[in-house]
């Protein structure tokens, strides 16, 4: 399932991002790249661990522990810490799958990649090219948001970043561990959750409600991996 997710940082929260991100370390982007990606991969991050790369990753985790609508989609079990990119006039990311599994810096634990994500954070008229293409059944599909806005979908998927060819793109990406594996159950707990919420406004305190809410629960007792 690939997902939009408005406004998962505020305007305030991206222009204090940006300007954390302009006094930062950069380091050449191909230090977190399998050997396939590296061979396709040209653009720069901030290094990892610095101060304001951890401020800024527990910025966007504690604004996605406040929003419903990615936890009803991901039902995160873990989240790796946010990484961000800059990529400037030239730099791209050729077709590549990412790593199945992630050792998170600095601790004992590797989490799965269920689930990719790009939150941007440079305005799309800001700069040309830079577009993220997902390829998935349904065709490739060029996706470049607001500020702020995030794209989530599954990190199974074959992805590339086209060429900047004006000014420049920033944003953050990371991954996410589900707590379901599976991309056609999470779609199906997602759906039937959005249904609920439905059902619920139109009819409030329905037992019909009640009656899909134990379906919901049950069947994520069924796929969940606590």
């Amino acid at each position: 399932m690939r997902l939009r997710i408005e406004r998962v940082l505020s305007e305030e929260q991206v222009a204090h991002a940006r300007e954390v991100m302009e006094r930062a370390p950069w380091v050449d982007g191909r230090t977190t790249a399998g050997h396939q990606s590296a061979l396709v991969k040209e653009n720069r991050q901030i290094k990892e661990g610095t101060p304001e790369a951890r401020e800024l990753g527990e910025m966007i985790v504690m604004a996605l522990e406040r929003c419903p609508l990615f936890i009803t989609a991901a039902l995160p079990h873990r989240v790796f810490p946010p990484l961000f990119n800059s990529y400037e006039r030239g730099m791209h990311f050729g077709a590549h799958v990412d790593n199945a599994l992630r050792q998170i810096p600095g601790t004992p634990f590797r989490i799965r990649t269920d689930l990719s994500a790009t939150l941007f954070l440079s305005a799309p008229e800001s700069y040309d090219g830079g577009e993220l293409v997902i390829e998935d059944t349904s065709g490739a599909q060029p996706i470049k948001l607001p500020a702020g806005d995030m794209i989530l979908y599954p990190a199974t998927s074959l992805h590339r970043v086209n060429p900047v060819t004006r000014g420049v793109r920033w944003a953050s990406f990371f991954w996410i561990q589900s707590m379901v594996r599976d991309d056609g159950h999470r779609r199906l707990l997602f759906d039937l959750d959005m249904a609920i919420n439905q059902v619920n406004r139109m009819m409030p305190n329905h037992p019909s409600v009640v009656a899909l809410t134990c379906c919901y629960h049950n069947l994520l007792r069924t796929w969940a991996e606590a």
